[in-house]
């Protein structure tokens, strides 16, 4: 009997669909055939997206990535062959050797469902300390840490907890936006299915500080295995004592739910995500009052982003300073970047805030997938500003972005080269706004059609001095008569492709159709 091999092997979405579980089925086949002992650990994903399937084998250096596997690839892993899918040792990938990983440390490193690998691997010890502590001095440890929202809005997460903390001794709620619909964004999900615990934990912590003992997590309905690795998550925290009536003898409680979304873009904004939680239809309610005050149920809640939730155990683990030494001015700590669009190395990089835009694309992203010139790179989502190549050296941080009339969210990069059209650019932002928003108030749900129809004038070259004043003055009326950032937001993208772009929206008869 030959000595046990052992091989990682992802289970996480992307891998998943580029074929993990048939080189599974294909490694445990060719090991019968040799007679070869074989162990293989399901982990996560590292966020090397270009790489999947990424194998790895475990050897006495440490493990061995090989990308792009395939079925057919499998023979020669076993004789020591697949030299040119070998990557070298995991750890010292450069994508990933020079990230900063706090919050995605695990991800990748273990297998996302064992208990065991993740307190091996730093787990449960920000809770452990939070048990010892009181409400207050947790909300002023994440307070110092200089925490802000990972959702899009970076919101000071402390300063929302503090607000629940002191809404009296009621009924109280966490709330996990899970329902990451921004494209080009996958953080959240890789997180979940890659590191369940930390996202449970984080959620635990955030009760403990405020006094909510029940928490939900509202989940993208487009994310099946995210449900599935967090209900077992779920299941085996509860069985372990970390989640209950009684927290590791602690005397304190708090549990989690799993709620699905329905496919409502919209319901990414708290106020129409806890309406869909309360079973209705997901709209937008006007504010205030605040969640924090009257939020789910009419109850004080908390709702956070999955990063915001999962960064809190290292916080609470490793204190606020340590978190505060990462970052740039008001922007403390590390973002989850995520790589997508025309780009040869699409996936997650986790660094402190203060990377530029450029280092992020060229360094890390290779540039474009096509090999031509870049031409624009929208951040933070759909509702996102399309930035330049003389944007490329912004440094990216909250502030920075603003400066420039951009925002950075939920950190959501897709790069387009040097085809893209911008004037179909702008025309999509409006017809994504007309089919995603909720409906509520007329800036929105009339402008985003108006926006989309004049775009349209404008690109068969109807009137356009006229149409495009009249685009400017609806990106005002969205802009500042919508409820909520679906119309407010929508404008962002239209204007940055025309200030930059301006070429793309002239034909050779523009002007001249009545």
């Amino acid at each position: 009997m030959t000595d046990l091999m052992t091989l990682y092997v992802p289970l996480e979405t992307t891998a998943l669909s580029l074929g993990a579980d048939e080189i599974v089925m294909a490694l445990l086949s060719e090991a019968e055939k040799r007679g070869q002992d074989v162990e293989i650990i399901r982990n996560g994903s590292w966020g090397l997206s270009w790489l999947e399937p990424l194998v790895e084998v475990v050897t006495d250096k440490g493990r061995v990535a090989y990308g792009n596997m395939t079925v057919e690839d499998v023979p020669g892993l076993f004789d020591g062959g697949c030299a040119a899918l070998c990557q070298g040792l995991t750890a010292e990938i450069p994508y990933l050797k020079t990230q900063d990983r706090l919050t995605f440390v695990r991800c990748g490193l273990i297998d996302a469902l064992s208990l065991e690998d993740y307190q091996e691997n730093g787990g449960f010890q920000g809770l452990e300390k939070a048990l010892a502590m009181t409400p207050q001095q947790i909300v002023d440890q994440v307070t110092e840490s200089g925490l802000r929202g990972r959702g899009g809005a970076a919101f000071p997460t402390g300063i929302k907890w503090n607000t629940v903390l002191g809404a009296g001794d009621g009924q109280k709620y966490i709330c996990c936006n899970a329902d990451e619909g921004d494209s080009g964004t996958f953080a959240d999900r890789i997180l979940m299915e890659s590191d369940p615990y930390c996202l449970i934990e984080g959620m635990i912590i955030a009760g403990l500080a405020v006094g909510a003992t029940e928490g939900f997590i509202y989940l993208r309905s487009e994310y099946p295995l995210c449900r599935e690795i967090l209900g077992e998550a779920l299941i085996n925290a509860r069985d372990a004592g970390w989640l209950g009536q009684n927290i590791r003898g602690s005397g304190k409680a708090f549990d989690v739910q799993i709620r699905m979304g329905a496919g409502s873009y919209v319901c990414g904004e708290e106020t129409a995500m806890l309406d869909s939680l309360e079973g209705k239809r997901g709209m937008v309610r006007a504010k205030p009052p605040l969640p924090a005050i009257h939020g789910l149920f009419g109850q004080p809640t908390v709702v956070n982003n999955v990063l915001s939730l999962a960064t809190v155990p290292i916080i609470m683990a490793k204190g606020a300073e340590f978190y505060q030494d990462y970052g740039i001015g008001r922007s403390r700590g590390t973002i989850a970047f995520q790589l997508a669009g025309n780009i040869a190395r699409g996936g997650l990089v986790e660094k402190a805030f203060g990377i530029s835009l450029r280092e992020l694309i060229e360094e890390y992203g290779g540039g474009t997938v096509t090999g031509t010139a870049l031409k624009a790179v929208q951040v933070g989502g759909p509702l996102g500003a399309y930035l330049g190549e003389k944007d490329l050296d912004l440094p990216m941080d909250y502030e920075a972005f603003s400066d420039v009339g951009a925002v950075l969210g939920h950190g959501g990069i897709v790069v387009f080269d040097e085809t893209a059209d911008m004037a179909e650019q702008a025309k999509f932002a409006f017809d994504f706004c007309a089919i995603e928003s909720c409906g509520k108030c007329t800036p929105c749900r009339i402008g985003s059609v108006r926006g989309a129809e004049l775009m349209a004038k404008i690109q068969r070259g109807e009137k356009g001095d006229h149409n495009m004043a009249l685009v400017r003055d609806l990106c005002d009326v969205m802009e500042n008569g919508s409820l909520c950032a679906m119309g407010g937001m929508t404008p962002i993208p239209v204007l940055s492709a025309l200030k930059h772009w301006p070429q793309d929206f002239k034909k050779a008869d523009f002007g001249v159709k009545s």
